[in-house]
């Protein structure tokens, strides 16, 4: 007897989404099915490209068709859409043209290298297959410039601002804007009208994450992005200094009152491990970031390791997950981006955050 359509799908129903928890069947990821004699082709779509079980989800799909009587061929294609996580609790706030999800990347203190996790996640997510954008919302420190070694003038599209490009991420900041050098002297209303301006006047074309590089601290910035547009989340950097964690704290806590979930908590500069004898030293102390992440409830998105080429790339314009990416610090942004995508997805369906079994 020839397989048929319904026998692939109800084998595939054993296949499930270890975050959504659900089958693949149910939640429409399997987009089609085609059988000719025994080859079976099909096409999953889920909801990032950066999706971190990504493999293993294909594996057990190819598995379970594998085992059905009379297939002789399995062919598993992994696609991706990714969705918004707008929320109802964010109100009537009306979504950015062309972009689905807004990411905020904040630090209760400067220092911790915010900017340079900023644009190696948006990076790292648009090497995993992601459209990305990158807003320099730093205002009085734009340095997304330098770190992508991006010297232009923003253009005009029709009535709106046409974004920078660089290294398939579009970008725009304050830096594009200015003389280099030249200080920005800036009242608080000054600066909720070029935030707003930055998110409705610039021609975002088709962007899965809007990654917003922030402010240090709970100031002007974080308000007026809470006020104008959805955000899908926040991700925190800190380093594992206590000085460090304490503002971190307050950090995690602002995001919190102002309704915008924290997508977890990315642990920078957490040792340095010696090139010669790669002896590992905690300059900065040890856990902090991991055991905050636990006492606030929050995902631990990993450690990135003090490495000078990280620093080097972000004076030469060229980010450490394009210039080393299998260096320890590029896979550990990588992972960090994977999760950051992870969690945006669970988002997008309602679901609760993942919090690794380590920090319960």
């Amino acid at each position: 007897m020839p397989l048929t359509e319904q026998q692939v799908l109800d084998a595939l129903r054993v296949v499930r989404d270890p975050d959504l928890h659900k089958d693949i069947v149910t939640l429409n990821f399997v987009k089609s099915v085609v059988i000719d004699g025994g080859r079976v082709s099909v096409t999953i779509e889920l909801t990032t490209p950066a999706c971190p079980v990504k493999d293993q989800l294909r594996d057990q799909a190819h598995a379970a068709i594998a085992a059905l009587p009379g297939a002789t061929d399995v062919d598993v294609t992994m696609t991706a859409q990714v969705r918004s996580a707008h929320r109802p609790e964010q109100g009537m706030k009306t979504a950015i043209p062309g972009v689905r999800n807004v990411i905020a990347v904040g630090s209760g203190k400067g220092g911790v290298g915010k900017t340079t996790v900023s644009v190696n996640l948006a990076v790292a997510l648009a090497q995993r297959g992601s459209r990305v954008a990158l807003l320099d919302g730093d205002v009085y420190g734009p340095n997304v410039p330098i770190m992508l070694g991006l010297k232009t003038r923003l253009e005009a599209e029709g009535q709106r601002i046409r974004p920078a490009e660089k290294y398939g991420l579009q970008v725009v900041s304050v830096g594009f804007l200015t003389e280099e050098g030249a200080p920005i002297i800036w009242r608080g209303p000054m600066l909720h009208g070029a935030v707003q301006q930055f998110f409705r006047d610039v021609a975002w074309h088709d962007i899965d994450y809007l990654i917003v590089d922030m402010p240090p601290g709970t100031g002007d910035v974080a308000l007026s992005l809470s006020q104008s547009v959805p955000v899908a989340g926040a991700v925190v950097v800190t380093t594992p200094q206590q000085v460090s964690l304490a503002d971190t704290a307050r950090a995690i806590r602002m995001y919190e009152k102002l309704n915008i979930p924290v997508l977890g908590l990315v642990e920078n500069m957490s040792h340095f491990a010696c090139p010669s004898c790669h002896h590992e030293s905690d300059i900065f102390g040890k856990g902090g970031g991991e055991a905050l992440a636990s006492t606030e409830g929050v995902p631990f998105l990993g450690r990135i390791p003090l490495y000078e080429p990280v620093r080097a790339g972000g004076d030469s314009g060229r980010p450490i997950v394009l210039a080393e990416p299998e260096s320890p610090a590029a896979q550990a942004i990588f992972s960090a981006a994977e999760r950051v995508a992870q969690q945006v997805s669970i988002a997008s369906y309602g679901g609760r955050k993942v919090i690794p079994l380590t920090q319960v």
